[in-house]
């Protein structure tokens, strides 16, 4: 699945300068110019409460949907 939102703004002329940063993804490697690419992500962070049941031959994984959040971290890659 891909997703992805683009605001009110996002008319024919932001097209048009995105289809630019794509072509700079495209170059040749240049030792002299590296491409740098960076994300982020926001995660919530959680845990069991209680110990998942043990798996059966032929019978599926079973957790219980209650767990503990433990908060949440921002994610920041660079590549």
């Amino acid at each position: 699945m891909k997703t992805w939102c683009l605001s009110a703004e996002a008319d024919a002329d932001f097209v048009y300068h995105m289809e630019d940063v794509l072509q700079v993804y495209q170059l040749p490697y240049d030792p002299e110019r590296p491409v740098v690419c960076t994300d982020e992500a926001s995660k919530q962070l959680i845990g069991e409460t209680r110990v998942p049941l043990p798996t059966e031959p032929g019978a599926p994984l079973r957790e219980d949907y209650e767990y503990e959040r433990f908060g949440v971290v921002n994610e920041f890659v660079f590549v």
